[in-house]
């Protein structure tokens, strides 16, 4: 076997045209990958992460890397729902920064890239509960003259985009499909696919669609999101979700769409409902305004600068010039 090479600062710098951003490949709670072309014109991939160690023991070497110590987003909305800190407030601002990192890979960068298995097992969170997207091993470039590719379908079934799974052609729109499951799933606190209930409730975006349909959306809804979200936020996110997780996905929002709506709703004042579980909620005509609002946050605007840190603290730092 070859034996590890150890590049200087200089060459990694010259093979990632010092790490430009249009040589990012993928971002994730472990570290962002660049493309880099070295002095003998070889193609290779370069992480920047945190290392902690390594051990040159072994016939392969192992390297050591920091630990995203809270888990995934799924464990939590099925495990930990109950849990303090999994409030309301907290699962709106997981959504918003997911959908802010999502965004930033569609349209931010130099040439978009399309994650291709976006679910909750894959966000992960840190020691402060900041959100992190991980596994970019089945993501995809998309050329700057295109808007979709044609490639073998890959992705997770429950999340997976219909569309593109009968077509086999990706686009961003699939990432948004994807990402309005994971939407449904912190409000419901439902897995995606379930063989445990009637054929009606297996799989979690259509009875979710058919619940908010028939006026039936509290009935689904986590009890504590019942609890905490006001009337007109949860039937906001409801129809973000729905038009997320449309069938055509000309009829979807873009990420950075989603994004700016889910920043806008989360400034949203919190009033517990006080309807009885069991009874249908409708819109009113003033309720019904609030989808007409327009955007006017400023989030993901402009131009952007330097490498993507999915912080909530810094989250604004991708609207800086350059």
């Amino acid at each position: 076997m070859e034996s590890a090479k150890v590049f200087s600062a200089v060459e990694l710098e010259k093979a990632t045209n010092n790490y430009a951003e249009d040589r990012i490949l993928g971002s994730g709670g472990y570290g962002t990958v660049y493309k880099g072309i070295l002095s003998d014109h070889r193609r290779v991939a370069i992480k920047k992460s945190r290392l902690l160690g390594c051990c040159l023991e072994t016939e392969v070497p192992l390297l050591v890397y920091e630990y995203v110590s809270n888990d995934t987003l799924f464990f939590h909305i099925h495990n930990c729902g109950g849990m303090p800190w999994f409030s309301w407030e907290n699962r709106m601002r997981i959504a918003a920064e997911s959908a802010g990192a999502l965004a930033y890979l569609h349209s931010a960068a130099a040439m978009p890239i399309i994650h291709r298995d976006v679910k909750s097992p894959n966000i992960l969170l840190d020691e402060n509960y900041t959100t992190k997207i991980s596994d970019f091993g089945a993501s995809r470039l998309v050329p700057i003259d295109q808007t979709q590719v044609t490639t073998l379908v890959q992705g997770t079934l429950g999340y997976l985009d219909p569309e593109y799974f009968h077509t086999s052609q990706l686009t961003e729109k699939s990432d948004v499909y994807s990402f309005g499951v994971v939407l449904a799933e912190l409000m419901t606190g439902r897995k995606p696919l379930s063989s445990e209930k009637t054929e009606e409730k297996r799989n979690m975006s259509t009875y979710f669609i058919e619940s908010v349909k028939e006026n039936r959306l509290f009935k689904i809804l986590d009890p504590r999101v019942r609890r905490e979200g006001s009337l007109e936020q949860l039937h906001a996110v409801a129809e973000l979700v729905k038009r997320c997780v449309k069938l055509n996905g000309e009829e979807r929002p873009t990420m950075k769409e989603v994004a700016m709506e889910l920043e806008r709703l989360r400034k949203y004042t919190v009033h517990p409902w006080s309807q009885q579980e069991n009874e249908g909620v409708g819109l009113t005509s003033e309720q019904s305004d609030l989808y007409e609002v327009s955007m006017t946050t400023d989030f993901i605007t402009g131009e952007y600068s330097g490498q993507y840190i999915l912080d909530s603290r810094k989250i604004h730092a991708i609207n800086t010039p350059r």
